[in-house]
């Protein structure tokens, strides 16, 4: 009697420590401040065709469960190890029992040890720590607020403005200083009557105002006459000026030369000593220089040019012409794009500053995720048993057969593969039916899952991280989901990049319906399109 009371017991035991084997628990500390999180962590150690079920608990026991964790899946050769996190906390202080709960393996109870834990008050040390009275109410300072973004666009607007406003300024006076003109004694006339319109003497400067005006003669002299009278002095200017004279066989009274001398000395006097002559003094000056110039003209003697010589003038003048037509043309290019320019960046700091970075990367700059889910979708049937969805971009048939095992392929009935984009491409979707030669009333969802996986990490997926639960269409049709990240080399970069997965598996009557979506970690557009896509998936079932 006694030998199978200690069998029994032996049983027992083995019967015990077999769970703890199966169920492990453990807790982040056993002592926290009210209201803080204690994380009960549960783990189980299965094979990969088990089923586990965690329960969906509000309180366990005295404590409140605040947070659900998601079930990480830690793959090791054939088996997974499962991890649940619950976050627990007790807004009273005290000592409590955290009792065991009940974890479902392939439908068989399995239970968590029982832990204790203490809840600590908060103390406050009257002794050591000064009370105060309350104190009087005071108006809140308002925030700062987004004013400042506002004000930094006003500036940058403006000094981008001022930098155009010079440019353009810059590029009129370059227009009026090299305009294109027939004569010497044209390009003068006009000079006198750009600068006569500026009203510089008027407005205080003199100095200015006779600088232009014997510019204006000098160039004249230096163009019609042939001497270099800008480098020279005023004497240096009037005695080239008379042996030009006598050279030329020019016809000149000694008063227009020394009308010409009495106006550069006194410019010469407005320049460096400071002089401000009197205002009826400005115009005879001006007009002295006006006499002048259309004296000198008109005692230039007229050379008569052979034809052949004028025709050769004439074709220099006008390929001259065209060459400053061009540079018009170029600089009235360069305004309207530092224009366009000007206003595509203020634009775009006014958006970065109000709507972010991203917003003016994804709506100006463009993105590719984004595109297709604002564009135009479409809902079609693929394969045998059929799969219908609505995806960005019509499916197109691939051939999966080289990716296949040779085993595996002879088993297989009829396939049918159909996909947008690339297993090399940041987002891609695939739709793939099957149906086997044996006839069976139901597949095994988890071993499809497993060859899946199994294809993705033989064609470049690393670190793969895998997590599984219960599927359900809309229609009520169940089925398994996979989800989790992989990381994959960019051959083109040679770097790692991370990309996030979704794949969901359905078996009816020895058929199967696969559809897997993966795309770049991160992306909340992509995210998106994937939620649509799974979210109206309809099934439907296979024909003989």
């Amino acid at each position: 009697m006694k030998r199978y009371i200690y069998l029994l017991l032996i049983l027992l035991s083995s019967t015990v420590f077999a769970q703890q084997k199966r169920v492990v628990t453990a807790i982040d500390t056993t002592r926290n401040k009210i209201g803080a999180e204690f994380k009960l962590t549960v783990k189980t150690d299965v094979d990969t065709l088990s089923k586990v079920v965690f329960p969906k608990l509000k309180n366990i026991g005295a404590l409140e469960v605040i947070k659900s964790y998601p079930i990480d899946t830690v793959r090791n050769n054939d088996r997974y190890e499962l991890i649940k996190k619950y976050g627990l906390t007790q807004f009273d202080s005290g000592r409590y029992a955290i009792p065991s709960i009940k974890i479902l393996i392939n439908n068989k109870p399995y239970y968590t040890d029982s832990l204790k834990v203490e809840v600590a008050n908060v103390q406050v040390d009257t002794l050591k720590q000064k009370m105060y009275d309350i104190k009087e109410i005071t108006a809140a300072e308002a925030p700062l607020g987004n004013w400042w973004k506002y004000l930094l666009v006003i500036a940058l607007l403006i000094g981008v403005g001022a930098l155009v406003y010079w440019f353009v300024k810059k590029q009129q006076k370059k227009k009026i200083e090299e305009e294109v003109f027939k004569t010497p004694i044209e390009k003068a006339t006009s000079l006198l009557n750009n600068l006569e319109q500026k009203e510089l003497w008027q407005k205080g400067e003199v100095k200015s105002y006779y600088s232009e005006l014997t510019d204006i003669a000098r160039n004249y002299i230096e163009e019609a006459i042939e001497i270099p009278a800008m480098e020279s002095t005023t004497a240096e200017l009037i005695h080239g000026l008379r042996a030009a004279s006598v050279k030329k066989k020019m016809t000149l009274t000694p008063e227009t030369i020394e009308n010409l001398e009495r106006v550069l000395k006194q410019a010469d006097l407005v320049k460096f000593a400071k002089s401000k002559p009197l205002d009826f003094e400005i115009t005879e000056d001006k007009n002295k220089i006006q006499r002048v110039i259309l004296t000198l003209d008109n005692a230039i003697p007229v050379v008569i040019e052979i034809e052949e010589d004028a025709i050769l003038n004439q074709a220099q003048k006008q390929k001259q012409i065209e060459i400053q037509l061009k540079k018009k043309r170029n600089r009235r290019l360069g305004i309207a794009i530092a224009s366009v320019l000007f206003i595509v960046f203020a634009t775009a700091i006014y958006f970065i500053a109000t709507r972010g970075f991203d917003y003016v990367k994804d709506n100006i700059l463009g993105n590719p995720t984004k595109e297709l889910l604002e564009g135009e979708w479409v809902k079609s049937e693929y394969g045998n048993p059929g799969v219908i969805i609505e995806t960005p971009k019509v499916l197109k048939r691939v051939d999966l057969k080289k990716s296949l095992p040779k085993n595996g392929l002879a088993l297989i009935k009829e396939m049918n593969s159909f996909a947008y984009g690339s297993v090399l491409d940041n987002f891609y979707i695939m739709v793939s039916t099957y149906k086997y030669k044996q006839d069976s009333t139901s597949v095994d969802l988890k071993k499809s899952m497993e060859v899946t996986l199994q294809a993705l990490e033989s064609q470049g997926a690393l670190n793969m991280v895998v997590k599984q639960e219960d599927f359900e269409t809309p229609e009520g049709v169940s089925g398994l989901k996979g989800y989790g990240t992989f990381s994959r080399i960019n051959e083109a970069t040679n770097s790692s990049e991370k990309l996030y997965y979704e794949l969901l598996l359905f078996g009816q009557d020895g058929g199967l319906q696969q559809i897997m979506i993966f795309h770049e970690e991160g992306d909340a557009y992509a995210n998106q399109i994937s939620d649509r896509v799974l979210s109206a998936v309809e099934l439907k079932k296979v024909t003989k």
